[in-house]
């Protein structure tokens, strides 16, 4: 957006530019009626010079004020006023600086004919402003909402993001409960993976977008702790294509869907349960597939999303304004959730 004196810096220059040309077209009229160039000349620059006086009035005037529709009536009267002023301003003046009757008889038939060009002219300034000006709010507005959506947007980002840790905290916090009595050991160790990853969870508060393999980095820190808790019934497969490392997405984006995973995986089933984790570019997409086997007589995953992929798809949606980022099938036993990052 242009600064103020910036705009009137403009303003002035087309002012000067247009009321130049009128004067020179003026005193050329005014001479091709056979009057010598220095009547035309006076005719040209005050006439110029009034009609300039008003054109800068009214536009500083709706610069500042933007008629409603009922109060149009009141600018078009002002400025019929302000031509009337101008046409007979030079009635008046210009005799002033000549004596010759001629010319004297010629500007007093021609009054109601600049009346009626400079009113065309004024019209003209009033509706260029109008128009002008009300382009330049409606670019503020545009700009005031776009920074409260993007205000909104953030906010709720942060609020999605700091829903993923609760729920998590409190089952390791069980965990690490129910290790202390007997397997206080694995207790302690449950303890320090828990601080590494909030300690990581913390740092990540901050950054909007990381690589796949910062985020994997962080990943296994959440993998480790779960694999405390559910021991060797719990197996993690990663598989990333080389050139999918340095991709981008949304910090904590893959923590929620794998804990997705691990819950069906793990809660309604007895035996080992793999969670394979892969990623790979696809048509300047980061397209990352993770799996996980589940009992379709105990589970029901084509329902229940539950907060982690609605949360995901939420975040996907406020950040790249699309719904189709994420999808779900369950197969054959296994259930897989499909994310596309576009790669901006």
């Amino acid at each position: 957006m242009a600064s103020p004196t910036l705009i009137s810096s403009k303003l002035l220059a087309a002012f000067i530019t247009c009321g130049l040309l009128w004067a020179g077209v003026q005193t050329y009229l005014i001479h091709s009626f056979g009057f010598i160039w220095y009547i035309a000349a006076a005719d040209g620059i005050v006439s110029s010079l009034l009609l300039a006086a008003a054109c800068w009035l009214i536009n500083n005037t709706l610069r500042y004020y933007q008629p409603s529709q009922g109060s149009y009536i009141n600018i078009l009267i002002w400025y019929v006023a302000l031509a009337a002023l101008c046409a007979f301003g030079c009635r008046w003046i210009l005799p002033l600086i000549t004596s010759d009757a001629a010319y004297t008889q010629f500007l007093i038939r021609s009054v109601f004919i600049r009346a009626f060009i400079d009113f065309l002219a004024i019209g003209w300034m009033a509706m260029i402003s109008i128009i002008y000006y009300s382009m330049i709010d409606q670019k503020e507005n545009d700009k005031r909402k776009s920074e409260a959506e993007q205000l909104a947007r953030d906010a709720e980002l942060y609020n999605l993001r700091q829903q993923l840790q609760p729920h998590f905290l409190f089952n390791s916090l069980n965990s690490i409960n129910a290790l202390i009595g007997f397997k206080p050991d694995e207790a302690r160790k449950m303890i320090h993976q828990l601080s590494d990853f909030l300690r990581g969870t913390l740092k990540k508060d901050d950054q909007q977008r990381v690589t796949l393999n910062e985020e994997l980095q962080h990943l296994n820190l959440y993998l480790e702790i779960e694999k405390v808790r559910f021991g060797h019934r719990l197996q993690t497969e990663i598989s990333c294509d080389k050139t999918c490392g340095e991709a981008i997405l949304p910090s904590m984006l893959l923590q929620p869907i794998v804990e997705n995973a691990i819950k069906f995986g793990l809660y309604d089933t007895t035996g080992d349960v793999v969670v394979s984790i892969r990623g790979e570019i696809e048509d300047n997409y980061l397209v990352i597939m993770i799996q996980n086997p589940y009992d379709p007589q105990t589970s029901r995953p084509k329902k229940g999303t539950g907060f982690g992929l609605r949360g995901v798809q939420r975040r996907l949606y406020l950040l790249f304004a699309r719904n189709d980022l994420i999808e779900t099938h369950a197969n054959d036993n296994i259930f897989t959730t499909i994310i596309k990052v576009p790669q901006l």
